[in-house]
């Protein structure tokens, strides 16, 4: 015999109805509305007095155009905790990402990146992730851009996918001719084939500028008191209707500027080894807002059940939660598979940031495979 549930059960039912067409139609909901929408069993009267004690218990607000309600931030975090909904995502796009998701590569670091672009394409929203220092990862390129007279941008590519920028001064402006010819210097440095025909003036900048490059990125490379972050999607947010007040958009995306906050953020959900969510008031630590509009849900990925980074998107307070929640949990699951694989496959070891700089000499840096500065042409051609 079918019973009834009780009436806490009830409540609990209404307020997760409510929320449901809240973030479906952005618009305060009424009891004849969410009786019209499977709660035909309850009475409108009955309805609005869940609506009253929910409104009591600081869940619900009243809205300002009518009798209806809103859900606050605290009923969103009820909902956020319990919506385990492994149904979801549809069987095919589930099947569809592990396809793109899951694989073996050795490009670590650009396969992190790929997989926070495709989370911000599919869930609409601004992601950004943490990641370890990989060893094993060789300098594959150098490029050069001349920036005005006096300054010119190296772009450092690695193996994994790694890009590090560094801005350099130079005596005296160059040619474009001459800054290529500098960039195949830099190549035959790494290859050990077909050394360009530089003027002296030429050789002494190149080597200058190769070894000033290489030193920077060892130094950083093995000196780091954070995990490296990537951010991308902000775009995505214009998409939101709850986004569409610029200072609202711009007070929340203030965020994303504040490198901090977002290790803060990452840095718990590693810590707790799960799901966490900020919502609404939440956030006040970070940003300041006229009114609570923007959540962000963060989780922790695994290397070998070991927590090793871990990866945040941010959303509009009225967000497909569900849905995102699904998406967060199935990213995790393929990332951490992954990198597992890959790790294993490839042998690359990782190493965590420290400040304590005994953790970094307890791994000699003649043991960890980092790019030397006079690195031999031969060795650098064989390991290719």
């Amino acid at each position: 015999m079918k019973t009834k549930p009780l009436k806490a059960q009830r409540e609990k039912q209404v307020l997760f109805g409510l929320i449901d067409l809240f973030i479906q139609s952005g618009k305060p909901i009424g009891s004849q509305t969410l009786q019209e929408s499977g709660f035909d069993t309850l009475s409108s009267a009955t309805i609005r007095n869940y609506f009253v004690k929910l409104e009591q218990e600081g869940l619900l607000e009243q809205g300002h155009t009518s009798a209806g309600r809103i859900p606050t931030p605290q009923a969103f975090k009820l909902f956020i905790d319990e919506a385990d909904e492994p149904h979801a995502l549809d069987p095919k796009e589930k099947k569809w990402i592990r396809s793109k998701l899951v694989k073996e590569t050795k490009e670590v670091i650009s396969y992190l990146q790929e997989a926070a672009d495709l989370l911000s394409e599919l869930g609409i929203c601004a992601t950004f992730l943490s990641s370890l220092r990989f060893d094993q990862d060789y300098v594959h390129d150098i490029k050069l851009v001349p920036l005005d007279s006096d300054r010119i941008l190296s772009v450092l590519i690695t193996d994994f996918g790694l890009v590090h920028t560094e801005i350099m001064r130079i005596e005296s402006k160059l040619s474009h001719f001459s800054l290529k010819r500098i960039e195949n210097f830099f190549r035959y440095k790494m290859t050990g084939l077909d050394r360009p025909e530089l003027s002296e003036e030429e050789d002494q900048i190149a080597k200058r500028l190769y070894n000033e490059v290489l030193m920077r990125h060892l130094v950083s490379h093995v000196h780091f008191t954070h995990s490296d972050l990537y951010k991308t999607g902000f775009s995505k947010l214009l998409n939101h209707k709850d986004f569409a007040e610029i200072t609202q958009l711009s007070s929340t995306m203030a965020l994303f500027e504040n490198e901090n906050s977002l290790y803060t953020i990452l840095s718990d959900a590693q810590r707790t080894g799960q799901l966490i969510r900020y919502l609404g008031d939440d956030l006040n630590c970070f940003i300041k807002t006229k009114e609570p509009i923007a959540s962000v849900l963060a989780v922790p990925y695994f290397i070998n059940q070991t927590i090793a980074g871990a990866f945040g998107i941010l959303i509009p307070l009225r967000s497909d939660y569900k849905r995102l929640i699904a998406l967060l949990n199935l990213f995790q699951e393929c990332i951490s598979e992954t990198l597992t694989k890959s790790v294993y496959t490839h042998k690359i070891s990782y190493r965590k940031p420290s400040i304590n700089p005994a953790m970094i000499e307890e791994k000699p840096y003649e043991t960890m495979n980092l790019p030397f500065i006079d690195i031999n042409p031969k060795e650098a051609h064989d390991r290719k």
